[in-house]
């Protein structure tokens, strides 16, 4: 296969491209013989989300992968975070997502996992599974593999309510928005056992997600949810992604609750259950997070951005919940895997505890200001990254590399790190006050845009 496709379609930790061209059945085809060949798995599960295309990526993928004497087990249209507790539960060797989470309509592409769900990144086999593909040089003899078909919607019910206690949960009303995409089918499964009120807000599977775009990190994408949470006078909304493993919240007054007071949130209830456990959060998160944590008697463990790296971290320190600026939660009981809904049943638990609205739970979090990640186009990353650290470094009070660059003063810190994919820098950066935020923010920027 020609190479230039396939670095236009792997990316640092999936596969994502326009169906049907360059993502087509025949590529979906071969990139399954490859998989098979590279992971040389005996057993694999594949699911699918709703978009255009995804039914056929499905086929093309389990034939390749059953050609090269791989057994397939299909689980239909499911969400992102179902494959990873799946190939974890049953003990396949590994498994797929068919899905371009949150990214436009005309998109499609995969997500991978191998044993355990355990993340695959460029770093970890993608590169190799591409190289297979290139060569397109397979093993002709072996025995196929079959193709099955199983239900695990039941049991991922009975994962995700194992998190918490249902007698805690208060009758909350709650809206949530699907965002047309795959979380509307596991929480109309989870509304049956839980002792809620939920106002359903586009929860019709629609692959060209005609109402918002399914990013939580586009502040557009909380316009009708916000309204709808006032309007109804509800206790809280929820807002998952197109694949439905991201989850944001919004208060009852229709405020944003971002993933930082989430993940502080969260690691109250588990520190709670488990005193003086790790929790992981990444680099770019605010400082109340470490502070948090800390304040409740766990551990802090900080981390790069990125899943892989997430979870690796996870498995290898035993780390009990992590928190990622984007939306995505960890779970040590769930394989180390990140779950959306998870993260909303445990979020409704310590709400319904507190006995207080969501607004007043999160306001010991607003500590700091802190902006938005803004990406800059930037033609050499490395190069600028390290003007940067010259420029900054001499100052700070402590920097790290983990990430990119970090530096620490005392009234307020920035992180600049490079985007895995494109010629772009993400800043992220916070400090004690508005004015201070504002005026570092912009003598970043202009460095960083020079």
């Amino acid at each position: 296969m020609n190479k230039e496709v396939l670095d236009q379609v792997f990316k640092r930790y999936d596969l994502r491209g326009i169906y049907p061209k360059p993502l087509s059945q025949e590529f979906a085809y071969l990139f399954g013989r490859a998989v098979a060949s590279h992971l040389k798995c005996k057993t694999f599960v594949v699911g699918r989300d709703h978009r255009n295309g995804s039914e056929e990526l499905l086929k093309g993928f389990s034939s390749g992968l059953a050609d090269q004497g791989c057994s397939v087990t299909q689980v239909g249209l499911i969400s992102t975070d179902m494959i990873y507790f799946t190939v974890g539960k049953y003990g396949f060797d590994g498994g797929a997502m068919i899905t371009a989470s949150h990214n436009p309509s005309e998109f499609n592409g995969f997500k991978l996992v191998g044993k355990g769900a355990s993340g695959i990144s460029s770093e970890t086999g993608l590169r190799e599974i591409s190289a297979f593909m290139e060569k397109e040089q397979f093993d002709d003899s072996v025995k196929k593999g079959k193709i099955a078909e199983k239900d695990v919607m039941d049991d991922y019910i009975e994962k995700v309510l194992s998190f918490v206690n249902l007698a805690k949960i208060k009758p909350l009303h709650v809206v949530v928005d699907a965002s047309n995409g795959m979380a509307a089918k596991t929480i109309s499964a989870l509304e049956k056992k839980l002792p809620l009120k939920i106002t359903p807000l586009f929860f019709d599977l629609d692959p060209n997600f005609p109402n918002h775009a399914p990013n939580p990190l586009d502040p557009k994408a909380f316009k009708q949810i916000r309204e709808k949470v006032v309007k109804e006078k509800a206790d809280a909304g929820a807002l998952f992604d197109g694949d439905g493993d991201r989850m944001y919240m919004v208060d009852e007054k229709g405020k944003t609750v971002p993933a930082r007071d989430i993940t502080c949130l969260l690691a109250k209830v588990f520190l709670k259950k488990q005193p003086g456990s790790k929790i992981l959060y990444t680099i770019v998160m605010s400082k109340i997070v470490p502070e948090t944590i800390k304040e409740l008697g766990g551990i802090p463990a900080i981390e790069r951005v990125g899943h892989t790296f997430i979870k690796t971290r996870m498995r290898k320190d035993n780390i009990l919940f992590g928190g990622e600026l984007s939306g995505h939660f960890f779970f040590r009981d769930n394989y180390f895997a990140d779950s959306g809904i998870i993260a909303f049943v445990v979020a409704l638990q310590a709400i319904s505890e507190t006995g207080e609205p969501l607004s007043s739970v999160a306001k010991p979090y607003h500590k700091y200001f802190k902006i938005q990640e803004t990406n800059s186009d930037v033609k050499d990353k490395q190069a600028k990254i390290a003007e940067i650290e010259q420029i900054y470094a001499p100052k700070a009070k402590k920097t790290s590399k983990l990430d990119g660059f970090t530096a620490y003063f005392g009234d307020w810190w920035f992180n600049v790190r490079p985007s895995g994919t494109e010629n772009k820098l993400r800043l992220n950066l916070e400090a004690k006050t508005k004015n201070l935020m504002n005026k570092k923010t912009q003598q970043l920027l202009k460095t960083i845009r020079a």
